[in-house]
């Protein structure tokens, strides 16, 4: 039988609970950087006119920052490994509407998460 030796593989993950921003609008802008090289991510996030453009950028300069520093992970290896953005409360509030009615107003938040890994 063949030993298979499995390489561990060493990843820095940064995340940001609570966001004020929709998932669905965040998905846009991680599907644009997923598995692209950090510099190249890092120019994409910037000039993407979304709003979640600048909340990503902002996480992605901490994911680096903690691959550098907790990890000893080299900056020019460094990728996009993972970045997922799941549905987080949604905050319920009121407006009043016609009539005496009122219509309810969903405030979503999102949690996101991203993950970096070092190529080969």
């Amino acid at each position: 039988m063949e030993e298979k030796q499995e390489t561990l593989v060493q990843t820095a993950q940064a995340s940001l609970k609570y966001a004020r921003i929709s998932s669905r609008k965040v998905k846009i802008v991680a599907d644009l950087i997923r598995g692209k090289n950090i510099d190249e991510a890092l120019a994409i996030v910037k000039y993407a006119p979304k709003a979640s453009s600048v909340i990503i950028e902002k996480l992605l300069k901490s994911a680096i920052a903690n691959a550098e520093n907790n990890h000893h992970m080299s900056h020019e290896k460094l990728y996009v490994a993972e970045i997922y953005a799941n549905q987080g409360p949604t905050l319920k509030r009121i407006r009043p509407a016609a009539k005496g009615s009122a219509v309810r107003i969903r405030k979503r938040t999102s949690h996101i998460t991203i993950v970096l890994k070092e190529r080969d």
